[in-house]
């Protein structure tokens, strides 16, 4: 799995959790923490990405296991259009959830096209 579209979903995770650690701490010009405390910060940002992802996982009763991942991808690049256009507005939005929600969203996205990959995988092995 280390060609293709898996490190991409792969790729889309960590720099959302990056993202959403900027958006609490602002941009640093320098290094300004060790890794211990990235490390604090990224599973922080790692857990409340799985509780919500469990949350609507039940609200929709796993609807996302019957898209295609190609669909996931279509919904990470809204995502990605949507976060760019708050960006434009200096993060102000009139109804819609802020640039932290679009960045949750696309990891939970790109998670659950990283289960289906696996999935596939394991079944193709099998």
């Amino acid at each position: 799995m280390g060609e293709g579209i898996y490190p991409e979903f792969q790729a889309i995770v960590n720099y959302g959790i990056v993202g959403l650690i900027q958006l609490e701490l602002g941009y640093a010009e320098t290094e300004d923490m060790d890794a211990a405390k990235a490390m604090e910060y990224y599973d922080k940002y790692a857990q409340e990405a799985l509780e919500l992802m469990l949350r609507k996982n039940h609200d929709y009763d796993e609807a996302w296991r019957s898209m295609r991942v190609s669909s996931y991808t279509d919904l990470i690049l809204m995502k990605l259009n949507r976060t760019k256009q708050i960006e434009g507005h200096d993060g102000q939005t009139l109804i819609s959830e802020g640039i932290d929600a679009n960045y949750l969203d696309m990891i939970n996205y790109s998670v659950f096209g990283l289960i289906k990959l696996a999935e596939a995988q394991h079944d193709t092995q099998n």
